[in-house]
């Protein structure tokens, strides 16, 4: 599966390295199935955000460094998604932790205690944090989501899990993460999406690499989104739209 989705998409959100470590093997495995240009956006496991709260884990990170470090060459960020409870107080705790990280790896930082977006002093120290060491600040858009009404299992359960967060559109470094949870009707997503088009050409004119994963309640139609949305990028340049004709039946029997 990883090998047809490779063919369409040029990354992937890594989320099951947030729950437990793959065997070797199985890395290796990841590498070949891709192309040399595909990136890998791995989430920095759990146990190190959540269960030991950033502290005391600089073996144990090693030996996860160690792990992935075949993949280097094809990662193009790690994900630190940290927990509602780490709030603004804890920011020391994070610059330590992430300065435990290796230079070649592109950062991206994801924050869910408001008091990272309170638009004062917090979010102001917490984005030049981000600034000065060129990590990402990751910006979780689930606005399309919470817009729904939940009457269906699917919905009410992503309700129920994603963060409610404000969204603040700002790009620390160069390689700025969108994390998009869409409405079930895809053409009403346009309408949340319309403004980040613009926003990404922006950024690509200024020579930044964005990176744009999308999701829905049940990630059903997250594929479709993402053409949908690509198709309305409209980029001049060679851009691959995801399913193209000759593909559409196979590809859709995988999701």
């Amino acid at each position: 599966m990883l090998s047809e989705y490779g063919q369409i998409f040029n990354t992937v959100e890594g989320n099951t390295s947030f729950y437990a470590d793959p065997k070797p093997d199985t890395i290796k495995k990841w590498y070949q199935a891709v192309p040399e240009d595909f990136k890998f956006t791995f989430k920095i496991p759990r146990r190190f955000s959540h269960d030991m709260a950033l502290q005391y884990c600089q073996d144990d990170l090693k030996v996860w460094l160690d792990l992935f470090s075949p993949l280097f060459p094809k990662i193009g960020q790690v994900m630190l998604q940290l927990p509602k409870s780490c709030s603004p107080e804890y920011l020391h705790r994070i610059e330590k932790f992430c300065a435990l990280l290796p230079e070649e790896l592109n950062l991206g930082v994801e924050v869910r205690h408001l008091g990272f977006f309170d638009k004062g002093n917090n979010e102001r120290s917490y984005n030049q944090f981000l600034m000065k060491h060129n990590y990402n600040r990751i910006m979780m858009d689930t606005r399309p989501l919470f817009s729904e009404i939940p009457n269906t299992e699917a919905v009410i359960d992503a309700q129920a899990k994603k963060p409610k967060v404000p969204l603040h559109v700002i790009a620390t470094s160069n390689a700025p993460i969108i994390r998009y949870v869409g409405t079930s009707n895809l053409k009403d997503n346009r309408a949340f999406y319309k403004p980040w088009l613009n926003k990404i050409r922006l950024w690509l004119e200024e020579g930044k690499t964005p990176y744009v994963f999308f999701h829905t309640a049940d990630n059903y139609d997250a594929p479709l989104l993402a053409r949908q949305f690509i198709a309305d990028l409209g980029l001049d340049h060679n851009v691959s739209l995801p399913f193209p004709a000759e593909k559409e039946a196979k590809q859709n029997s995988l999701f």
